[in-house]
């Protein structure tokens, strides 16, 4: 194992923080996987320490077949943001902005660097293509802020991998992970090795969220070079492990194994891994999920849990005025999966309540909330 530790620009007088990557095994092909981008979000993160561990024993048992790249903390900045022991690791407190947006957009520089040099070699069009993304990277200004500096580092890594793992959660979830629709078939069996419930496919999020800065660029460059042979050589996606609760040790470890076994069968892990135990989840257009609001303030009790099919119509959650005796019951927009709900219990104007994933395609333009 080899550890690469990063010093983060722009920290505070008297301070220092650092981005530490753990490289494990060799080869020309890699695997990326961070955790905790959202610092609040801690699932990946025990999940990682899981993952550290077994890569540690894959690499002495000498069966790795590529290099595999872990940061189980990929945001030092957001895990020391507490205000009165309340974690806000979501939004950076100086700028406001959400760590996982806004990602260097890398597909029309290197466009412009590789006009007339791409061919009908795939593999070697690939290569060119990796190696202009780190030219483009490397030779931006430097970073104006540490957040800044934070995401060209995480991008700097994970840009040239074959897989790219970006952990997450939700607030209370069922596991559900987000991709490019052209990707969804590689990654049914990741879904199945986790019991994932549900896949949101959609080719631009809005945003610039990480996965999509690293998968994106080659869809973009197949339709800017379509005389190209041009893969789309990163397989990027948003893996959601759950709720913020959900930190316990037999699910990190079973989160843990089944990534395991998908990079088996990617070519990165040698040795026998078990099939999936759970059939593939469906993927469904990220334009068809339907986002439920309260109608007024008051205390929120839910009716059904995330991870369960509901159709349109069907109750989800109430809210109750215990002021005025109002009570109203929220029911599903659409039918599909409900997959996440909030976990505050006080309704406020503008936070949505309940997710629920369906398959006719509702919503255009930016699809991610903030």
């Amino acid at each position: 194992m080899q550890r690469i530790d990063h010093s983060l620009p722009w920290s505070s007088l008297g301070t220092e923080r650092q981005l530490s990557v753990f490289r494990f095994g060799s080869g020309e092909r890699k695997a990326y996987i961070q955790a905790s981008l959202h610092a609040d979000e801690l699932p990946g993160m025990r999940t990682a320490w899981e993952l550290k561990k077994r890569l540690m024993q894959l690499e002495e048992q000498g069966v790795l077949k590529g290099v595999i790249e872990l940061v189980p903390v990929a945001n030092p900045i957001g895990l020391g943001q507490l205000l009165q022991g309340a974690h806000q690791g979501r939004f950076e407190f100086g700028s406001g902005k959400n760590f996982n947006r806004d990602f260097p957009e890398l597909s029309e520089s290197v466009a412009e660097l590789l006009k007339g040099q791409l061919g009908d070699d795939p593999h070697a069009n690939t290569r060119l293509i990796r190696q202009a993304m780190t030219f483009v990277l490397d030779a931006l200004p430097a970073p104006g802020s540490e957040l800044q500096g934070l995401q060209r580092l995480l991008l700097g890594h994970a840009c040239t991998a074959d897989v790219v793992l970006d952990l997450h959660c939700d607030a209370e979830a069922a596991l559900h992970m987000y991709a490019l629709p052209q990707h969804w078939p590689q990654w049914r069996s990741l879904s199945a090795h986790l019991n994932v419930s549900v896949a949101l496919l959609a080719e631009e999020s809005g945003g610039s969220s990480f996965d999509e800065a690293c998968s994106l660029p080659w869809l973009r460059l197949s339709q800017i070079f379509p005389e190209a042979q041009i893969l789309l050589a990163c397989l990027a996606t948003t893996l959601e492990l759950g709720g913020q609760a959900d930190t316990g040790r037999d699910e990190a470890q079973a989160h843990a194994e089944g990534i395991l076994a998908f990079l088996a069968e990617q070519g990165f892990i040698g040795g026998d891994w078990p099939q999936p135990a759970y059939e593939a989840c469906e993927g469904m257009p990220f334009e068809g999920t339907y986002l439920h609001f309260a109608p007024h303030p008051g205390v929120v009790t839910y009716l059904r849990r995330a991870g369960v099919w509901v159709d349109v119509g069907e109750p989800l959650f109430e809210v109750i005025d215990p002021l005025s005796d109002r009570v109203s019951t929220v029911c599903a927009g659409t039918s599909g999966v409900l997959y996440a709900t909030e976990r505050l219990r006080y309704a406020q104007p503008g936070f949505w309540l309940a997710k629920v994933a369906g398959r006719t395609p509702l919503r255009h333009g930016r699809l991610l909330s903030d």
